[in-house]
């Protein structure tokens, strides 16, 4: 065992020495170039600090493995031609060297993304990397867009994720860890060494990059990691070694694939946002910001660096080990992977409420504009939309029956059975004039007459089904009954998920504004329909919104301890003095029919509180 790990040692001691010997002298090079980071409102660092430090890592780690390459005479990345490997090489070198250039000049967002591209193309047509060993019957474009993505998208996660001392370098160290216990388990150890010198060259330079940090990666330094750690699975990878290739490499990136997805999209939503808000500085989506997961965590942490690099550290660690758990349990990895999503599911929400509230903040703008071209354009949208997505309802619904019937796709069912089933329920919602009904203030009676109109264009497929001659289905009962029900589900959810949509925004808009110091809790007295009214006047301006609701009051006695839409019935008249205090309100909204006298008395009652009083009516009045 002794003798077999002695060349892995080797080259993890020899990347390892190199990079602590070379990150100095980088450092000091920088320094006198001018390469450094100072302070600003963005950045975290209090002191200026070098950066660039990349280009020690690069050059510790490859002269370091060329070295043992010659030496030993083993293959340089085992699974390809040295040619290749040596593609390869040149490839990593381009893309520290237009990190470096970044580094150094400032590049601008775009021209990174092009050079970035055509380097990652590169790496699929010259030094013949994709996803084509794993899938050989995957078609040459998909095969060169999924690779370019793939790489791409690794480079940009590591170069994002780069904002705090140690973190790039740390969760690169962890993920080329992960990946290489992946091959060991999948009893190919001799594709391992270039991730042992990986290893060795971040230990190297996590040396100097751990808090507090005396030089920084730079963008030469991540956008090599990312390329590395996303060509080397591509390299070393088997037929039917999914896990190998693709699983655990994404677990091992999970953190910083986590922060790009949410950078994408909250500046994507910001985007818009600031379209309807005039401020475009604010909207660029390709423009720097401070609500990266790292800065969210120093914010929790009180900016304590090396508690909020080690929390993600663990975060990426426990996804390279539900990865490695995995492979070593094969037949039973199933459970495995749902315990990660589960894991995965509760980061994601936990972590995620900018970018909700974002959403939230955009769906409300768009679904409740008040300007006049807006309405005109939503209500020209609003029908074509129904249609569209009723047609794929009814198609997913079909197949749904299917495979819940246990009938098999076969030519007839896609080619008569199926455009029979569907064209019957669409006309039949055209007929029962579903499409001119506004869904957003529909009653019980259209969405009778939306089953009404599912169930007779089910019944018509049937009858056509069953007595045309040249069909035979077997089983024309069930396939009908499973396709109403599956049908009537789809499009009643179609019509009812905006309101859906809106009520969970406006509950996480509520548990937003809780944090805030400056917003206003208000108790309504009256739980009847003008409460109902009221609290969707608060939902449709949820942006612009500084009130929540603390609980409801109501003079029905048998209502109390009970709930509407989430909300307790606390009590009584009497008991608001008692519930003012203690729910810490400081307004009551009136929200019910009270007569003179009655309003006399209730002002009675909340004079002595020193809370802000107002009533929400609304009356028939002749003019």
């Amino acid at each position: 065992m002794i003798e077999k790990a002695i060349p892995y040692l080797t080259v993890f001691a020899s990347a390892l020495v190199a990079v602590l010997i070379l990150t100095p002298l980088v450092r000091v090079l920088h320094i006198r170039l001018g390469m450094v980071d100072k302070p600003d409102p963005r950045r975290i660092n209090k002191v200026p600090i070098p950066r660039g430090g990349g280009l020690a890592l690069v050059v510790g780690v490859l002269l370091s493995y060329s070295i043992f390459h010659v030496v030993s005479g083993r293959p340089y990345v085992q699974g390809i031609t040295d040619e290749a490997a040596h593609r390869m090489v040149m490839l990593s070198v381009a893309i520290m060297i237009l990190g470096w250039f970044d580094d150094r000049y400032s590049l601008s967002p775009k021209v990174k993304l092009v050079g970035q591209v055509v380097i990652a193309a590169l790496a699929w047509a010259w030094a013949g990397l994709g996803f084509s060993t794993l899938w050989p019957s995957l078609p040459a474009w998909i095969d060169c867009v999924m690779t370019v993505f793939w790489i791409v998208g690794a480079v940009n996660a590591f170069n994002l994720i780069d904002g705090l001392d140690g973190l790039a370098s740390g969760l690169a160290l962890i993920a080329v860890v992960g990946m290489g216990g992946a091959l060991f388990f999948a009893q190919n150890p001799q594709a391992n060494f270039f991730y042992f010198a990986m290893a060795g060259g971040l230990l190297g330079f996590l040396r100097y990059n751990w808090h507090p940090a005396s030089i920084f990666l730079g963008d030469s330094g991540s956008m090599f990691i990312g390329f590395v750690v996303s060509t080397l699975p591509l390299a070393s990878q088997e037929p039917n070694s999914f896990l190998v290739s693709v699983g655990v490499p994404l677990l091992a990136m999970g953190v910083p694939i986590f922060d790009t997805t949410l950078a994408i999209l909250r500046r994507s939503l910001r985007r818009f946002l600031s379209s309807t808000e005039n401020d475009r500085v604010k909207g660029e989506v390709m423009q720097a910001d401070s609500d990266h997961l790292h800065h969210r965590l120093l914010r929790a942490t009180g900016l304590n660096q090396r508690k909020t690099a080690l929390i993600l550290y663990g975060l990426s660690a426990a996804g390279v080990a539900f990865g490695l758990i995995a492979m070593m349990l094969e037949s039973k990895s199933a459970g495995v992977w749902l315990i990660a999503f589960a894991f995965a599911a509760v980061v994601i929400f936990k972590d995620s409420y900018i970018e909700i509230l974002d959403a939230g903040r955009l769906a409300t703008d768009i679904l409740h504009t008040k300007t006049i071209v807006g309405r005109r354009r939503l209500a020209r949208l609003e029908v074509p939309l129904y249609v569209a997505v009723d047609v794929v309802v009814l198609v997913a619904a079909y197949f749904a029956t299917l495979r819940i019937v246990g009938i098999g796709v076969e030519h007839r069912s896609i080619t008569a059975y199926l455009p029979l089933r569907v064209g019957a329920t669409f006309v039949a919602l055209v007929c029962f004039r579903t499409y001119s009904t506004i869904w957003s203030r529909a009653l019980l009676s259209n969405y009778v007459r939306l089953f009404a109109a599912c169930a007779c264009g089910s019944a018509v497929a049937a009858l056509v089904i069953y007595y045309w001659p040249s069909f035979v289905d077997s089983e024309v009962v069930p396939m009908t009954v499973v396709y109403l029900a599956l049908t009537f589900f789809g499009v009643l959810m179609a019509r009812i998920v905006r309101r859906i949509f809106r009520d969970v925004f406006y509950a996480v808009d509520c548990g937003n504004l809780v944090r805030h110091k400056d917003v206003s809790r208000v108790l309504v007295y009256g739980a009847g329909l003008r409460y109902s009214a009221f609290r969707r006047e608060l939902v449709r301006s949820a942006a612009a919104n500084s009130r929540i609701i603390v609980g409801l009051v109501d003079d029905n006695v048998y209502l109390k301890g009970r709930y509407i839409g989430g909300l307790k019935i606390l009590g009584t008249l009497n008991d608001i003095p008692k519930l003012v205090n203690e729910y810490n309100a400081d307004a009551v909204v009136i929200a019910c029919d009270v007569t003179d006298e009655w309003l006399k008395v209730v002002k009675d009652t909340l004079a002595p509180l020193n809370v802000k009083v107002t009533h929400f009516f609304f009356k028939e009045e002749t003019i």
